[in-house]
Parts: C-alpha cells; structure tokens; sequence
C-alpha cells in the first residue's frame, strides 16, 4: 500500500528538513536578492502582496504555490502560534514540493 503524497504532506516535510522564511516582508525581501527557491502563499494572501510576491517570482522564475488553506492553516502547520500568509523556500531539503505542487506563476 503506498502512501499518497500531498502538498500539505511535503509541505511537511519542507518546514522539517529545508530551510524557510517565513513573513511576505522578509520574503520579499530575500525573493529580490536572488536567495529561493520557491515560495508558498496562503489562499487568504492580501491581493496587493500577493500582487508583489507573483510580479517578483516572475521576474526571477521562481515558482509559487498557493497553499488552500487559511494564513492560520499556515501557521498551525508551521507550529507557529500566529499567522503565517507566506512561506519563502531557501532549501528544499527532503521535500518533493516542487513535484507536487502546481505553481501559480
């Protein structure tokens, strides 16, 4: 029996084994200077950031997915006790996400 792999599943194994940034300010920031690989965004995004973070990932063939979940669904799944609207992927690590994954830019 084979285990089916989700997004939400290497999202996962992502935030255990990769290295991530967590913020649209501090993903921005690193999507300009060159530093990802990918970047992942909640469903509930702003639009005028969401605007940004697709506008810059496009000009740097950076690929974004949307997660379906809420900023909280985010945060929860990060074990984080706050929001979390934006993932930026700095190291994949163990994670296929990018296999998964269907990317919105």
């Amino acid at each position: 029996m084979s285990q089916q792999i989700t997004f939400e599943t290497e999202l996962r194994t992502l935030l255990k084994t990769g290295k991530v940034i967590l913020g649209s300010r501090k993903t921005i920031k690193a999507l300009k200077s060159g530093k990802l690989k990918a970047i992942v965004i909640a469903s509930t995004l702003r639009t005028d950031i969401r605007s940004d973070i697709i506008h810059y990932a496009k000009l740097s063939g950076i690929p974004v997915y949307e997660y379906q979940g809420s900023g909280w669904n985010l945060g929860t799944l990060t074990a984080k006790p706050f929001m979390v609207s934006t993932i930026g992927v700095e190291e994949l690590g163990d994670s296929k996400i990018m296999e998964v994954g269907k990317s919105i830019t």
